[in-house]
């Protein structure tokens, strides 16, 4: 049997590539940077802002268990706000809800420096995260649709990939204002001037404009759920993509987001200062286990590109089902945890650009947004039900255990795919 990539294979994947799709890469990227910010900075600076809002230490169990609440509360808003936006971006066009979910969370970002109250960072929380669920799913969506079939893993997985300099920012932001956790929330208004560059550079794809015809001569409805969940083979494909995305995400929330936990407890077993060891332990996740997930994201591309869509999802489920144990009880020193981080990040994390690279090419031109998003962002939701059960086990055992009974959410992850078609070599479905 040919190989579908045969007539490519002596083509580097950038080669070709015009000005334009590079502007659209880029401009994407930024946006995405900006989301993930916005959410690995409540990560990084929950426990300062729900210790003063409570009136309590940051390290007590009634901020631990505000801050699992918050974790979903954003879970929620990008599953709405993703459902929402994603299927108006087949409506409307990409452009114009690329710019109004920018400006959603740059906004909301910018007034959470305003937050005294537990009910103002919830309704907070949840705009920031309906912006950014919503962004993910057009950007997606675009970069999917302007790029041509034999570049579209490798730009797809750059695209995702840049989620670590929003970890990375988030990072830094976070260990620059220290306990004055209400300044880092400024940075996430910087977005919004993003809005002016998607105004000028950013022109509605081919493909969507293909679909908007259809739809005006009746042939087919954009955006539309019905569609998605009734007719086969869109429903299958959709349903198999948000399992596939809870998995991801609540092994993210309940797993790989716990790197930081795992280090601060291994500092303050050899008896470091509990304030020390909280700002070593946002450098061990923020900056070394985030260079590894980088590194996996990106290569989840081309990884993909060469043994197929499903086969590489496989790989890093498997190998992420055997790290995190590894990283849970292997290393006996913050040292040796440090050198572990970057390999339990690569598999863990790397996976997540598998999204950005598949869920688009499982659907239509008039159906691709909607579904996309359907797929990330109902995972989302989904994967609310295993923050509630992490928050539960890491309240009654040791964070090691929890983490690696948790991680065997992998495994399902590898069942879920097996169920779901390959689309290496393949054109977008029209």
């Amino acid at each position: 049997m040919s190989n579908p990539d045969n007539s490519l294979s002596n083509q580097k994947w950038y080669h070709g590539i015009t000005r334009y799709e590079w502007l659209v890469l880029i401009i994407a990227s930024a946006g995405w940077i900006f989301d993930v910010y916005e959410g690995q900075i409540f990560n990084l600076t929950r426990n300062n802002m729900l210790g003063d809002i409570l009136g309590q230490d940051p390290n007590s169990g009634e901020v631990k268990k505000y801050g699992e609440w918050f974790l979903g509360v954003f879970l929620l808003g990008g599953t709405i706000g993703g459902l929402l936006f994603g299927s108006l971006a087949d409506r409307f066009g990409r452009r114009p809800i690329m710019i109004l979910t920018i400006l959603m969370y740059s906004v909301f970002s910018g007034l959470t420096f305003f937050a005294s109250e537990l009910w103002h960072v919830t309704v907070l929380r949840f705009l920031v995260a309906m912006g950014v669920g919503g962004e993910w799913a057009v950007a997606a969506a675009l970069v999917s649709e302007v790029f041509p079939k034999r570049a579209r893993a490798h730009a797809s997985s750059i695209f995702h990939a840049s989620s670590v300099c929003g970890t990375w920012l988030a990072a830094l932001a976070a260990i620059a204002v220290g306990t004055n956790w209400k300044y880092a929330y400024l940075v996430g208004v910087l977005p919004a001037v993003l809005i002016v560059w998607v105004r000028i550079a950013v022109k509605e794809p081919k493909k969507w404009q293909e679909a908007k015809q259809d739809a005006a001569e009746g042939k087919a409805k954009q955006g539309s759920f019905i569609e998605l969940l009734s007719v086969k083979p869109w429903n299958g494909r959709a349903l198999g993509a948000m399992l596939l995305a809870a998995v991801g995400l609540g092994t993210f929330w309940a797993v790989t987001v716990a790197g930081q936990d795992l280090a601060r407890e291994t500092l303050i077993a050899e008896g470091v200062d509990p304030d020390v060891a909280g700002q070593k332990a946002k450098f061990a996740y923020g900056i070394v286990q985030t260079i590894g997930g980088g590194l996996g994201l990106i290569l989840f591309g081309p990884i993909s590109a060469r043994i197929g869509r499903r086969r590489a999802f496989i790989l890093f489920h498997v190998a992420a089902l055997i790290i995190t144990p590894i990283a849970c009880f292997v290393p006996s020193n913050y040292n040796m945890l440090l050198a572990i981080l970057p390999v339990f990040g690569f598999f863990t994390l790397g996976m997540h650009a598998g999204y950005a690279v598949y869920f688009p090419e499982l659907f239509p031109n008039r159906l691709r947004a909607t579904g996309t998003s359907f797929g990330f962002n109902g995972g989302r939701l989904v994967a609310v039900s295993v923050l509630v059960l992490s928050g539960m086990m890491k309240n009654s055992m040791e964070l090691p255990v929890a983490m690696s009974i948790l991680s065997g959410f992998f495994l399902l992850g590898v069942v879920i795919i097996l169920f779901m078609p390959e689309t290496r070599g393949q054109d977008l479905p029209e």
